[in-house]
């Protein structure tokens, strides 16, 4: 039987494989890749996401699969990750379900439509903003948070009433199995996918047409899939990584700053989009904050983190690979350096006399590397980070209010997180996006519902008063546009000489 037309490519389809828990993966036919598609947007044009209790039930069958299934995706965590149980439950599981709950508990209100202010022509009418859904989106999730990155954004998805396609990483082989075995169990079969495919195929899905693609993961493949989306005229979201930087101040609590530090770098082997990817230290303050940091790891994984079932591993030799070299090249190793390629592990590391031209300070560094710079004040601190591009999170740590504000208004990031590290990312009340080249658009709770929702300007007009509108008609003449232009400044809050239209 011969495939259908595809408006890709169709060797991109040789990439996705549908997979059994516990099998490798197989090959998925053309012709069942096209159908999955089909058979969304044909769901979507029969209004079956439109009504509120369809996207209720679909929000509560996550949670329910993230309960019943607990255990399987600490484990699939575990095989892909090294990732521990505490880790895995805090920083994935809980994460969705805060947001499904959010999205549940909202979502009534989220769906009503929005009047806004009226003005003089427009007494008698109705103005509102509908949200309405978009169609099918396409979701990608990163191998470094494999659960949470690829359900949190199809929470928004299913609030907003789309169909939507998910393909998680190839790199987290197990955890995108068991999304791929469970979400048709769980989820509308008609209305939400999985599909496995290869990084390098990424681009050519996109060009499969879909009416938003949201994207999290390096900035190299955000520019390829974002080019491939520009070239179907496909609105994107962009949550890409960058070097978040992380001002220590000397006047701060030491012993804290070092623990937040220590632990929003180390998280998940260093494998993180919002971890802080090196320190700014005040140059009065180093060698306590380097003594800090270590006592902090030796409490934190014990003399030998290999050891330790807090700790986790690269996610494949790739990236263990690239890690190293940027290690071995870069500072001075304070604490840490040890590197075991077998079980693809770095021991967590601190370095310093690391100088700006250093490899892991020109790339993205995801891994369990902390570089420890010196900086003589916060003005030199901000032009250091505003000689970067623009970061995902930015970081600062000091008791000093003036300073904290500097930070926060003086460089422009994605986000922004004083005394603490990674917390405001998480919280379903705050946007998480990035600026510049750390991404574009938005996600967590109701900003979550409008990246997948248009905004739809609605009048709802009658036809009265066409004794005054009738100015605007040809053929046009001095006396209508002076009266026109005497009644916008009828009102101080006049929004123009249109009212009157």
């Amino acid at each position: 039987m011969s495939s259908p037309p595809s408006p890709s490519p169709s060797r991109w389809f040789k990439a996705l494989r549908r997979t059994r828990l516990g099998e490798p993966c197989l090959k998925t036919y053309p012709l069942e890749c096209v159908d999955l598609l089909r058979r969304a947007k044909i769901a979507f044009q029969a209004g079956h996401t439109l009504r509120e209790n369809f996207r209720l039930a679909q929000l509560e069958a996550v949670v329910r699969m993230l309960e019943e299934h607990e255990c399987d995706f600490v484990d699939a965590l575990r095989r892909d990750l090294h990732k521990p149980r505490f880790e895995t439950i805090v920083s994935e599981l809980m994460l969705v379900k805060n947001e499904a709950l959010h999205a549940t508990n909202n979502l009534k209100k989220w769906m009503q439509p929005q009047p806004v202010e009226r003005n003089l022509s427009t007494t008698l009418d109705e103005c509102l903003v509908i949200s309405e859904p978009l169609g099918v989106v396409l979701i990608m999730g990163p191998w470094c948070s494999p659960v949470q990155m690829c359900l949190v954004p199809l929470v928004g998805a299913i609030a907003a009433g789309n169909c939507a396609i998910i393909s998680p990483s190839d790199c987290t082989a197990h955890t995108s199995e068991l999304l791929h075995r469970l979400i048709p169990f769980y989820l509308d079969n008609e209305c939400f996918h999985v599909v496995l495919a290869g990084t390098n195929d990424l681009p050519e899905v996109v060009e499969l047409k879909f009416d938003h693609v949201f994207f999290t993961g390096n900035r190299e493949e955000g520019s390829r899939i974002a080019q491939a989306a520009a070239r179907c005229l496909t609105p994107v979201t962009l949550i890409l990584g960058g070097k978040n930087p992380c001002y220590v101040d000397q006047h701060c609590d030491i012993a804290t700053t070092a623990q937040r530090v220590a632990w929003a770098r180390f998280h998940n082997a260093g494998q993180s989009l919002v971890a802080p990817d090196y320190v700014l230290c005040h140059v009065d303050v180093k060698a306590r904050l380097v003594q800090a940091l270590k006592c902090c790891l030796m409490q934190f994984y014990g003399d030998d983190p290999r050891e330790s079932r807090s700790y986790g591993r690269m996610v494949n030799l790739e990236i263990f690979n690239r890690t190293r070299d940027m290690l071995w090249r870069s500072g001075k190793v304070a604490v840490g350096g040890q590197v075991i390629e077998a079980e693809k592990y770095i021991a967590p590391t601190i370095l310093t006399e690391v100088a700006e031209s250093d490899p892991i300070m020109q790339q993205d560094v995801f891994g369990p590397i902390l570089p420890v710079l010196t900086v003589n004040d916060v003005d030199e601190a901000i032009a250091f980070i505003n000689k970067q591009e623009k970061p995902l999170c930015v970081y600062a740590y000091s008791t000093n209010s003036k300073v904290i504000s500097r930070l926060m208004s003086e460089t422009s990031s994605g986000s922004f997180c004083s005394n603490d590290s990674v917390l405001q990312s998480l919280m379903v009340a705050l946007p998480f996006g990035g600026v510049g080249a750390s991404g574009m658009g938005y996600c967590h709770g109701h900003h979550s519902f409008y990246t997948f929702s248009h905004r739809k300007s609605c009048l709802l007009r009658g036809t009265r008063f066409e004794c005054v509108t009738y100015l605007r008609y040809p053929p046009y003449e001095d006396r209508n546009l002076s009266l026109m232009t005497w009644a916008s400044t009828l009102s101080q809050k006049s929004q123009g000489w249109c009212q009157i239209l």
